[in-house]
């Protein structure tokens, strides 16, 4: 019996290697594709759902509609648009959902996903770092499995394998440093976003690479590796990686460290979620440790990189502080990419808003439910786009 799929967010980087791998094992022939889904790119879209004979093709922006509609025309495939369009989507009753949606924008289809899928791979790290209390008792209640999808996170998950969560001691997230790794704190004041975009090591899309710079990226993943993991901020450990190669550790309580390795593809984490819980062999590069120079690891220096101390602020205070600070940097970077602000402010401006409602933000759960979490979520994104620097 075909395996039922859906793919949120099909046309990113995560959603096209995704794509890519459900063609290369078997394609429709295998999979009975039940949703795809994109933004505003409606022909790579149509083409993705066509190749993989999908049942329905949902674009988020109701306005393409129509374009949707025409590219799909005589293709079988249904086509569908809007948030409600997208929510309705992610109701579907599949084996496996992929959550690749980027931003907050994933987690009203991520939270109906934990509900009508029996295991979700989870790309849409912000679902968690918003709302993971609420994901984790909905994914409870449903008997979901949650499979992480950042190779950090999918790391940790595989090399948890060999041990038990209350023998851990430390989890130790490994990160690029980006393209501004060696760039001093005027050098970086100055960054242009063609700059911030140029990711050594990664092939991703701009705003992942834009959070990649300003470690922004890593700061979510130790909300998430928090909420995933149930380890305290004192438990996590960042440590700049520049080969990628490495894509996390765990340490237990003996200081015995397991680590994962492998090429800088997206395709080892997605497809050994897509194959979980077998490991048949996946189109990325085999690891030569004979011309395998060297491994390097350095401390981030977080005067450069303050996201990485915000993050830790974020734990602190808990409840939804999470929703605020990502809402804070969504904000930070639409002002960043349009031009508006300059490469340091963004950590200014989050850390500006996160103190402002971090009373108000501490008090709250998203086990209050959805209403409660996009609410301040609202109000930290407005008063990011309001913020000016001193």
């Amino acid at each position: 019996m075909r395996r039922k799929v859906s793919i949120f967010g099909s046309t990113g980087s995560i959603g096209c290697n995704t794509v890519d791998l459900l063609l290369r094992q078997g394609g429709a022939e295998a999979y009975d594709v039940k949703v795809v889904t994109g933004a505003r790119n409606v022909k790579l879209l149509a083409e993705q759902a066509v190749s993989l004979k999908a049942d329905v093709a949902v674009t988020a922006d109701i306005s393409l509609l129509d374009a949707l509609t025409e590219a799909l025309k005589n293709t079988g495939v249904e086509a569908a648009a809007g948030p409600a369009a997208l929510r309705d989507a992610a109701k579907v009753k599949v084996d496996w959902a992929m959550s690749a949606i980027v931003g907050s924008a994933g987690l009203t289809p991520t939270l109906e996903m934990a509900k009508h899928a029996d295991i979700l791979a989870l790309a849409n790290k912000e679902s968690l770092v918003c709302a993971g209390e609420l994901i984790k008792a909905t994914c409870a209640s449903s008997g979901c499995i949650l499979v992480p999808v950042d190779s950090e996170h999918c790391a940790i998950y595989q090399a948890l394998a060999g041990g038990k969560n209350a023998d851990l001691s430390r989890i130790i997230l490994t990160a690029s440093g980006g393209p501004f790794r060696d760039w001093s704190l005027d050098q970086m004041a100055a960054a242009t976003l063609k700059q911030a975009m140029a990711h050594p090591n990664w092939d991703m899309g701009q705003r992942i690479s834009i959070d990649s710079a300003t470690m922004f990226n890593k700061a979510l993943e130790v909300i998430e590796a928090h909420q995933l993991f149930d380890v305290t901020a004192d438990q996590i450990e960042v440590v700049v990686h520049p080969q990628s190669i490495v894509h996390s550790m765990i340490e237990y309580n003996d200081y015995s460290v397991i680590a994962q390795l492998a090429a800088p593809d997206m395709r080892g984490a997605i497809g050994f979620a897509l194959n979980w819980p077998e490991r048949p062999p996946l189109p990325v590069e085999q690891l030569n440790f004979g011309t395998l120079s060297r491994l390097d690891f350095a401390s981030p220096d977080e005067a450069r990189f303050p996201a990485l101390r915000l993050a830790r602020r974020v734990l602190e205070l808990g409840g939804l502080a999470g929703a605020v600070f990502n809402a804070a940097k969504e904000a930070a970077l639409d002002r960043f990419i349009a031009g508006d602000i300059g490469f340091l402010d963004m950590a200014q401006l989050v850390e500006t808003v996160l103190e402002n409602l971090h009373v108000k933000a501490s008090q709250s759960s998203s086990l209050e439910g959805l209403e409660t979490v996009m609410s301040i979520d609202k109000e930290a994104r407005l008063m990011g786009q309001n913020w000016m620097p001193a």
